[in-house]
């Protein structure tokens, strides 16, 4: 029996509210964080992940508070990201209640992060998530929610990141993220074939069928999506039950 699919909604959240834009930008509200968490729960999701995008201090305490709030309301596996940078931000949102830390800009930069993560708490805990874009015929990884470009290619960074201990790998493709036409199936399934982690597919959910394709074609693990959920364009019972008439195996409840 194959490991079963998993359907993960993505928060981005700022100031306490969640908010999904295309591209990074032109972010709109799409409701309060814990409520969406506890219906996403409720209707099947296997995991969820909350992305702090809010960069003041004031606005992690929101955040820790929040976390607080999910573990306290939801039952299913969730991963926190956004800011970061050290061991000490994991152990507090470890303590308000995440499952998992996603780590991005700052595990690039210092890519030792993902070590102390993983000594301290497991590979299970560290999630590495990796913004990159295909351009000049190579994926090259991005910072700072895509705004600044790196010599990393995407493979590199993923293999090197599996080395250092990373439990997951989290792929936004850029190019794909928000304009609803389908993942990176081709570059998905390169990383699924070549590493030994489980790869979560992000950018680029508009139907059903795509997410039939990533997992077929893509060959991904998990695959997430924001908006087409938080608008109600797509019921995940609806989506579970589809994937599985199709022969993909997924948790029912």
């Amino acid at each position: 029996m194959a490991l079963a699919k998993r359907i993960i909604p993505c928060l981005d959240v700022k100031n306490g509210e969640t908010v999904k834009g295309t591209n990074f930008v032109n972010l709109r509200s799409a409701g309060d964080p814990v409520e969406l968490g506890k219906i996403y729960s409720e209707q099947g999701a296997d995991e969820l992940i909350f992305l702090d995008i809010t960069a003041s201090h004031e606005g992690r305490k929101t955040f820790a508070d929040m976390v607080t709030r999910v573990a306290y309301e939801i039952n299913i596996p969730f991963t926190v990201g956004g800011g970061i940078n050290h061991i000490d931000d994991v152990t507090r949102l470890l303590n308000a209640g995440a499952d998992k830390v996603s780590v991005n800009s700052a595990a690039i930069r210092r890519p030792q992060l993902i070590n102390e993560i993983t000594s301290r708490y497991g590979s299970q805990v560290c999630v590495c998530a990796i913004d990159a874009q295909f351009e000049e015929g190579e994926w090259y990884c991005y910072l700072n929610g895509g705004r600044i470009r790196t010599d990393k290619t995407l493979m590199q960074w993923a293999k090197e990141a599996q080395d250092r201990g990373a439990g997951e790998i989290l792929f936004t493709s850029m190019n794909h993220d928000g304009v609803k036409n389908g993942y990176a199936n081709d570059m998905l399934c390169q990383l699924s074939e070549e590493l030994e982690i489980p790869v979560i597919a992000s950018g680029g959910a508009g139907n059903m069928q795509h997410f039939y394709d990533t997992f077929k074609y893509g060959k991904a693990d998990a695959a997430l999506a924001a908006s087409v959920f938080h608008f109600n364009e797509i019921a995940i019972p609806a989506l579970k039950n589809y994937l599985h008439e199709k022969g993909i195996s997924v948790r029912m409840q």
